[in-house]
């Protein structure tokens, strides 16, 4: 099984809506193989670069609401020049690491232009 990043906005009945995948292209939803929740997002490396959010898909999803697509975005900025690191203990290399979290951004990026969130599952 592999990770997978979605966008999503809440519906007026408080129920959330996915929104279509970006060019319908698979690549642009992909956030690493299942067992990436260890290995990359939960992992030590990850927790001792002050990640809150991307730990929890250590054993859980990873559903960043609405509210909280800024300080995910944050996050991200602190992570990003430490990919080669995390790819490194991780052993899925820079490049995969890099695609994966690319997605995972353009994601958020696109949920705070849509007022949504975004899940990682």
């Amino acid at each position: 099984m592999s990770l997978n990043v979605d966008t999503f906005v809440y519906k007026a009945n408080g129920e959330w809506d996915l929104l279509e995948d970006p060019d319908g292209d698979y690549n642009k939803t992909r956030a690493g193989f299942e067992s990436a929740r260890q290995k990359l997002w939960g992992s030590e490396a990850a927790r001792a670069l002050g990640a809150r959010f991307f730990p929890q898909l250590d054993g859980g999803n990873l559903q960043v609401e609405p509210g909280e697509i800024d300080d995910f975005l944050d996050e991200c900025g602190a992570i990003r020049p430490h990919l080669a690191h995390l790819g490194e203990v991780s052993g899925y290399g820079t490049e995969y690491v890099t695609e994966c979290f690319n997605n995972i951004v353009a994601a958020s990026v696109r949920a705070k232009a849509e007022g949504g969130g975004v899940i990682v599952w």
